[in-house]
């Protein structure tokens, strides 16, 4: 049987039948209402590879905006040109700390079971830096996704590619004009290494990368359009900025700029956060209600699991495969 029907046939209780209520609640809101869906990601998502599923999900329209953490949008990146590089270590759970300081003495940054090396990052840096200064010198700045945009741009980065273009989410945002939010860069490799450019004087100056404001600024203009003719959905992998940035677009146009916008009209979030004391990436949808994200009938969904495996599925189920 295909993922949808093997979903349907098995998927009856608990996390499980959470995962496929918001699969099919996700379809209906995209297919039924003519909604839009964002997705924010955090956690390690793109090293994970999720733009094998989620680049297939850009391309057929069943996403319409991006919230990225600024390590997803670069590790997609470094994956499509490095990734017969990488390193997996099926026992990572038994690694020493000596094995720890000889995966750091062979050039490699370990992501549970993944070594990225860092041989892709300095790759990187060398073509962004170039990207950044021609920003500063020109008083044109960029936000972070929009100076990967560019890089993809250039004629000589495919010859690097050791996956297929389409496995990359960015590529398929980038092709299809989503717009892609990445606020807090400097929670990065490569917001560290801009940040250190701009101290070391290779990069004129900050002012050649929009701050996260320039693009809730964005986020607001998008979201105020598509709500027009279209609800609003929101896909949330995991917690962190990527998804307490994005959602706070509504609550900020409805108390701060007294616009009458809809509050979002769907939400689910995957994640193996419980609610604790403080603890918001693990709060219950509810909680949304009274900071005016989400309504009282919004559909809701809190998916307890992987969220590596859980999101794959639903995009599967949303796709029809």
């Amino acid at each position: 049987m295909n993922v949808s029907d093997f979903l349907e046939r098995h998927y009856r209780h608990f996390n499980a039948r959470e995962t496929l209520a918001a699969a099919r609640s996700y379809k209906e809101l995209i297919e039924q209402r003519g909604g839009r869906m964002m997705v924010t990601l955090a956690g390690a998502m793109s090293t994970g590879e999720l733009g094998l599923s989620l680049a297939e999900m850009i391309r057929q329209g069943k996403v319409h905006a991006i919230t990225s953490t600024a390590a997803n949008l670069e590790e997609d990146i470094f994956n499509l040109v490095a990734h017969d590089e990488y390193r997996v270590i099926e026992n990572w759970r038994g690694l020493s700390e000596s094995d720890e300081e000889a995966l750091l003495e062979q050039g490699f940054n370990r992501v549970t079971d993944t070594c990225i090396p860092e041989t892709v990052m300095r790759h990187i840096e060398g073509r962004l830096t170039k990207l950044w200064q021609h920003a500063a010198e020109t008083n044109q700045p960029r936000t972070p996704a929009e100076f990967m945009f560019e890089l993809l741009d250039d004629p000589d980065l495919p010859q690097h590619f050791q996956v297929p273009r389409e496995n990359s989410w960015v590529a398929a945002a980038k092709d299809a004009g989503i717009p892609v939010f990445v606020p807090g860069v400097e929670d990065s490799t490569l917001g560290n290494i801009f940040t250190a450019r701009v101290i070391d004087g290779t990069v004129a100056g900050h002012h050649a990368m929009k701050p996260g404001t320039a693009q809730l600024e964005k986020l607001a203009a998008w979201y105020r359009e598509s709500c027009q003719e279209h609800p609003i959905g929101f896909f949330q992998i995991g917690g962190g900025i990527a998804g307490d940035f994005s959602i706070c677009v509504v609550p900020m146009m409805r108390q701060d700029l007294k616009e009458d916008v809809p509050l979002w009209s769907y939400f689910c979030q995957i994640s193996d956060a419980e609610t604790s004391y403080g603890g918001y990436s693990g709060a219950v949808p509810n909680e949304k209600i009274t900071w005016e994200k989400l309504s009282r009938e919004t559909p809701k969904f809190m998916v307890h699991s992987d969220a590596s495996i859980v999101a794959p599925l639903i995009f599967a189920y949303v796709l029809g495969l």
